[in-house]
């Protein structure tokens, strides 16, 4: 049994965080295991409480899992604090996470902050650099390299900056460019886009985590890296397309669609 862990909040509306996750996890047949970061009050219309956990205490749930079940791929989502960032930099170090899937989560769906001001930093200096792949939207690229990112010749521009801070794999997702969702994948070597359709849905909530779970989810299996991607991007867009109203705001995406035909 392949197995992978997820290292983020909780989202007690299910749509986001450690639920989309775990839900991502089954369905593409990997054994998920998980470390809370953060417990969020929060459904389709936004986020009404952040409650995060002792930095220690996430270590220790990163120890209980890796030291038992063990995993062959991790993903890191909302993580809150630079206390925390420090703890889990320092766990995946220890335990040779090797394909670690870093999704730099710091703005809700709504607009909630989910990353403290002073956490940026230390995500860059310290979890970018263990990262096998990152994966940040437009307002996340442009944090992490510096400027705007709003296009494809600045989505370019930003992934040869953001893989300057030594993150091996950098993903620049473009689901909101204007007139499409391509992605560009950059390795250091080679830029490759992605082409997708945009999905006419609102129901876009937790699309980073699921997107950033099934790409660690497909390494635990094995697949390359640029493979990984591609299949996880075919994974959320048909979510997206199955996508249906679960509360009055931005539902989530369908993880389970292929088990409702």
């Amino acid at each position: 049994m392949r197995k992978a862990l997820t290292i983020a909040g909780s989202d007690s509306g299910g749509g986001a965080g450690i639920q989309a996750d775990l839900k991502t996890f089954a369905a593409l047949g990997v054994y998920g295991s998980s470390a809370i970061t953060a417990l969020t009050a929060q459904n389709t219309l936004g986020v009404q409480g952040v409650y995060p956990v002792d930095p220690e205490f996430v270590g220790q749930q990163i120890d209980s899992v890796m030291s038992d079940i063990g995993a062959h791929a991790a993903k890191t989502g909302m993580l809150f604090s630079a206390e925390i960032i420090q703890v889990v930099t320092e766990r995946v170090r220890r335990w040779g996470i090797e394909h670690l899937v870093v999704d730099p989560v710091m703005v809700a769906k709504s607009g909630d902050r989910l990353l403290r001001e002073d956490a940026i930093d230390a995500l860059r200096r310290e979890l970018l650099p263990l990262a096998y792949v990152v994966t940040p939207n437009l307002g996340e690229a442009s944090v992490l390299a510096g400027f705007e990112v709003h296009d494809k010749p600045t989505m370019e521009q930003a992934a040869r900056a953001i893989h300057a801070l030594d993150a091996r794999i950098v993903v620049v997702k473009g689901g909101h460019l204007a007139d499409c969702a391509d992605d560009l994948v950059y390795d250091g070597a080679s830029m490759r886009w992605l082409p997708a359709e945009h999905i006419d849905t609102p129901h876009t909530h937790g699309t980073g985590c699921t997107f950033s779970a099934a790409i660690a989810a497909l390494l635990a299996q094995g697949h390359e890296p640029l493979e990984a991607i591609a299949r996880a991007k075919h994974y959320l867009t048909a979510a997206l397309r199955a996508a249906q109203p679960i509360g009055a705001g931005h539902s989530p995406v369908n993880h389970f669609y292929a088990y409702e035909r």
